[in-house]
């Protein structure tokens, strides 16, 4: 089979990457600067993308992610409900699906910054109260059986 007899090949072209609107071309940050902002490493936002599918920041022609200022906000809260209120990933994303993320954001901060109302203590905060008495309760027997 000669050059001219071969059928060329077909290309796939990967999907185009979601565009950012116009109002907000200026206003994207790198994954660096997104990092630095949330005040984590890249390799963790890299790794949230993995796990949350709210988090999709668009990609520039370069392939380079370009989060929105909506995006910082909304990874600012992932770490929150991550390492402040010790969430695991699961329960998270569990939060965020069941609440709608604008409502949980809205939730969370509202009562936290307002300080009309204390955040609900997580799972791990409960437990943590309930051994602190039990401890308590054990040091008062003993003392009662050794006096």
């Amino acid at each position: 089979m000669n050059r001219a007899q071969r059928r060329p090949k077909s290309r796939r072209r990967k999907p185009a990457a979601p565009a950012i609107p116009a109002a907000a071309a200026e206003r994207t940050y790198r994954i660096g600067d997104a990092a630095r902002m949330v005040d984590v490493e890249a390799y963790v936002l890299r790794f949230w993308e993995t796990q949350f599918p709210i988090l999709r920041p668009a990609h520039a022609t370069s392939k380079h992610r370009l989060y929105l200022p909506k995006d910082i906000e909304t990874l600012k809260f992932i770490k929150r409900l991550l390492h402040e209120e010790r969430f695991t990933i699961e329960g998270a994303r569990k939060y965020i699906k069941e609440h709608g993320l604008e409502r949980a954001m809205k939730g969370i901060t509202t009562k936290s910054r307002a300080g009309a109302e204390p955040a609900a203590p997580s799972s791990a905060g409960k437990v943590r109260t309930a051994l602190s008495e039990i401890q308590r309760d054990l040091r008062s027997i003993h003392k009662l059986l050794t006096d």
